[in-house]
């Protein structure tokens, strides 16, 4: 192990607030240059203290921890046990019916994963060094049995980072394709700079919608840090409930999360926020991360047209460029983002299914989803709008 001593203890915690935040957050590489903030202490710790997170919406928390023989946090899973599907951007409603119509009980199932948050990075944390090996091996093998030993379905690892899905990859578990749309920064020096990267239909195309926007007198402000106001928050929240409502029932986050990681993790919340006549009419809440933004969360109170897109994309990437950062992940969905610059990046998923015929089933369907997926990926990277003497990379 890192400090020389094999002796290591293995346990589930119900709550990330038992934990030392500053050895999860050097597990996590949180910290880094590169570091992820999605996976840092405050974000989750926010999730759970708000009750955004908790067995009543369906997701007990069930972290994974190692720790060294001086009771020190080595490794770590954030991991949770899951009433349902909802919130993880990895659709396995087909499965769960297919498990239930054959007898089973699919839910609950084991889940490690960052709540409703579908962004790429290390799911088994383990800071580097001597022993990282091994501390990983411990806690796959420890997510495994506590799988088996609970009589669980199954076991989902969602949006983990290469690394770590090779490494499931190789343990046995199944890994499930799919994609994004991801905004680069080739070292372009302003807005305009982007846009002369683009073909001229989609360069005019750009330009078009904004000027439609600033025609509208909406006026775009970015807020971070101190600028993160219970005001601004107070409109932001109107705006993720409502649009939650008319799409899905009922928003994931609570009022109080929002006010938690603007105390906890404020340098890293960037608010998009938009204005007509000084009056907040629309919001897109981003994560900063080392290199790179993440939007998360939309809504709005009033519809203008190319509004979402100037709030969630140009303005993102806009902030991206000025901010010296590396790209702009705008998440799932999306034949409208890759017309305006993002492009498709492949994201994966692991899963591990203790019923050998249930499992069979599920890799076979993988396999020609996989296929399907390579074919669309295909598809996708030959559609970007960029100039072919500008090339893709």
């Amino acid at each position: 192990m890192p400090d020389g001593s094999d002796a290591v203890s293995v346990k589930v915690v119900s709550k990330i607030s038992k934990l030392n935040p500053a050895e999860w957050d050097e597990c996590a590489g949180s910290n880094l240059p590169d570091g992820n903030p999605s996976i840092c202490y405050a974000f989750l710790h926010a999730l759970e203290e708000s009750q955004s997170v908790r067995a009543e919406t369906g997701w007990q928390p069930q972290h994974l921890v190692v720790e060294n023989a001086s009771g020190k946090l080595i490794g770590a899973v954030p991991m949770y046990l899951k009433s349902h599907s909802m919130g993880e951007y990895v659709f396995d409603y087909g499965w769960a019916n297919a498990y239930e119509r054959a007898g089973g009980q699919y839910y609950p199932k084991l889940q490690a994963s960052i709540p409703f948050t579908p962004v790429t990075g290390p799911r088994l944390l383990v800071p580097p060094g001597n022993g990282s090996h091994t501390t990983k091996a411990t806690l796959v093998a420890a997510m495994i049995e506590w799988t088996t030993r609970n009589d669980l379905s199954s076991l989902h690892v969602t949006f983990p980072s290469k690394a770590d899905s090779d490494y499931l990859e190789e343990a046995d578990f199944m890994i499930r394709h799919a994609h994004q749309y991801h905004w680069h920064n080739r070292s372009y020096k302003n807005f305009d700079d982007f846009l002369d990267s683009l073909n001229s239909r989609k360069r005019k195309m750009i330009r078009k919608e904004r000027r439609k926007v600033t025609e509208a007198n909406i006026k775009i402000q970015c807020l971070s840090g101190d600028n993160l106001t219970s005001t601004a928050w107070d409109a932001f929240y109107q705006f993720y409930t409502d649009t939650y409502d008319r799409k899905w029932g009922y928003p994931y986050l609570t009022r109080e999360f929002f006010e938690i990681v603007s105390h906890s993790m404020p340098e890293q919340i960037v608010l998009i926020m938009a204005y007509t006549e000084g009056i907040p009419i629309a919001g897109a809440l981003n994560l900063k991360g080392g290199n790179s933004l993440f939007g998360r969360n939309w809504g709005c109170v009033a519809d203008y047209k190319f509004l979402h897109f100037e709030t969630c994309y140009y303005s993102a990437i806009e902030y991206a460029i000025n901010h010296g950062l590396a790209r702009v992940e705008a998440g799932t969905q999306g034949p409208h983002k890759l017309q305006r610059g993002y492009e498709p990046v492949q994201t994966r998923s692991a899963h591990w299914i203790p019923n050998r015929s249930f499992r069979q089933a599920v890799a076979q369907f993988l396999e020609q989803e996989r296929a399907e997926e390579s074919r669309e990926m295909l598809y996708l990277e030959n559609e970007t709008p960029y100039r072919q003497d500008m090339g893709n990379s």
